[in-house]
Formats: C-alpha cells, sequence, structure tokens
C-alpha cells in the first residue's frame, strides 16, 4: 500500500508553506500526484447589507477572493514545480458557509489529505470547516502539519491511539506505509478496559495485525494522569521522540454534517508533531 493521490487546500499564502511543504515531500517519497485546491473564500453576508449595496458589496468580495486564489495558486505551482513530482493545481471562489462541499468533493477522491493546523495565531475561519469536511463528508484521512515542523516522509517512531473504536482502527488501516516504513509503532492505550475481549492483552490483537504486515510494535498501557486524553498522548509523543501521532477523528452531529469532538479538537491544538487522523 502506498499514497499515490495526496490533496491540500489553501486558502491563504500566510499558512500555506507548511502543508505545501509537507505534501510536496510526499509526492516525491511515495512518487505520487499532488494536487492543490487554491480557493479564495467569499466571507459576506449579503442579506445583512442595505438595499442597493448588496450587488457593489459582493463584486469587490469577489474580486478580492479571486486575486487571493490566483495569489495562492502562484505559491503552490513553484512549491511543487521544485519537489520533480506530478501535480496539479486548480483555483476558485467558494463562499465560507459553502466551503465544505468543494473540499469534500475533492477529498472523498485523494488518499491523503495534508493540512495546516487549523487553530492558533493567524489561523482563519475557515480552517476548521476544511479539516471537518474532508474527515466526515469526504471520508478521506488527514495529516494535520503543524506550523514549525520540518515535512515528514518516513518517520522513525510512530505513537498509534488505540481504544478499540472504529475511528481508531480506521486510522490505522490509513496510516499502513508510515506504519510499514517506521523502526517502531507504538500502540498507547489509555485506561484499558476492565471487561471486554481486549481486558487481558490490551493492544495485543492490533499488535498481532500489524506485526503480520512487517511493522514493529510496542504497546505502552498508559494511565490518564492528566485532565485529557489528548494531554496524555501529547506528553507520551513528547517522552518516546514520537515524530507522528495516528488517531481517529470523533465529531458530533450537526444536522447533516458533524464537528469536531472534545478529544479531536483537542488534540489539533496542542500536538507538536504532524498528526494523521481519520473517521
Amino acid at each position: 500500500m502506498s499514497y499515490k493521490s495526496l490533496l491540500t487546500v489553501l486558502t491563504a499564502t500566510e499558512t500555506a508553506a507548511p502543508p505545501l511543504a509537507q505534501i510536496a515531500a510526499l509526492a516525491e517519497h511515495f512518487g505520487a500526484h499532488a494536487d492543490a485546491l487554491c480557493l479564495g473564500v467569499d466571507r459576506t453576508q449579503t442579506g445583512y447589507y442595505y438595499a442597493g449595496a448588496n450587488a457593489l458589496v459582493l463584486q469587490e468580495t469577489l474580486a478580492r477572493a479571486r486575486d487571493e486564489a490566483e495569489k495562492v495558486q502562484a505559491e503552490a505551482d513553484a512549491t511543487l514545480k521544485q519537489a520533480g513530482a506530478a501535480f496539479g493545481t486548480d483555483n476558485g471562489v467558494a463562499q465560507i458557509a459553502d466551503i465544505g462541499r468543494h473540499v469534500a468533493q475533492a477529498a472523498r477522491f485523494s488518499d491523503l489529505v495534508v493540512l495546516g493546523q487549523p487553530y492558533g495565531e493567524g489561523k482563519r475561519a475557515e480552517a476548521e470547516p476544511i479539516v471537518e469536511s474532508a474527515l466526515f463528508e469526504g471520508r478521506a484521512p488527514v495529516l494535520v502539519v503543524p506550523d514549525d515542523t520540518a515535512p515528514l516522509t518516513q518517520p522513525k517512531t510512530v505513537l498509534a491511539a488505540w481504544n478499540e473504536s472504529i475511528e481508531a482502527m480506521t486510522a490505522i488501516r490509513r496510516a499502513m506505509p508510515f506504519l510499514q516504513s517506521a523502526d517502531l509503532v507504538r500502540i498507547a492505550v489509555i485506561d484499558p478496559p476492565q471487561h471486554g475481549p481486549e481486558r487481558s492483552d490490551p493492544g495485543g490483537m492490533l499488535a498481532q495485525m500489524l506485526s503480520r504486515h512487517g511493522v514493529t510494535c510496542e504497546i505502552d498501557v498508559l494511565s490518564k494522569t492528566l485532565p485529557r486524553v489528548s494531554d496524555v498522548l501529547n506528553r507520551h509523543a513528547a517522552d518516546t521522540a514520537a515524530e507522528l501521532i495516528v488517531m481517529g477523528a470523533y465529531g458530533h452531529s450537526r444536522f447533516r454534517e458533524a464537528i469536531l469532538g472534545g478529544a479531536t479538537r483537542n488534540m489539533l491544538e496542542q500536538a507538536a508533531v504532524p498528526v494523521l487522523m481519520a473517521h
């Protein structure tokens, strides 16, 4: 298994560098095709303007969004040309309330979506719904890259969060190219249940499955000594020098869509290394 179709979604030149560097490195490493969807975001809510102003406001904001999309595309073209891998870029304008539809359509046909960290200084309002749409509507694995990390291609140590859930198993399966090339995968089990099929051997069945794929595993059973699961995982990643965290993405229903659940949001806020998530 390998990643052959990679996607990133960019909406601003100020935040484009980390995901562009990451997708370029992965495209070169895996011999993959990298796609960059460059969107200018129309943030207007024209119903709030007085009569007669709507057309003028809309025209100005659309022009600004198109200009922004073209600038982001130019940066993507320049970065991906240097990588030496096959790539394609496209630009367009999307209203902020409708951006998820465009992201989900592109993500659905991608092996891996590479995005910047959606929270922090300088992040725009659309960063969070882009991650949500790729995960929940596009059903794609998403690699979220912190701003200050070097591009990752072959992590030596990977931390895989395991809680016996479907989401966690999906993320682990989607991360297989990284797991197979790692020197060590640490299966982290936090406060394993006292009842259930894995009560006597937490993480054992997962380790067996991965070992049959040539993955070297160790199982770390951890206590929840910090208020949040994400805190425990981040601390353990730092203690073990893990370069990648793999975990399931969880959400809450929002009519027909989903929004990031607390554990998922907390991880994306605090992670100091790339995080691969899937739902």
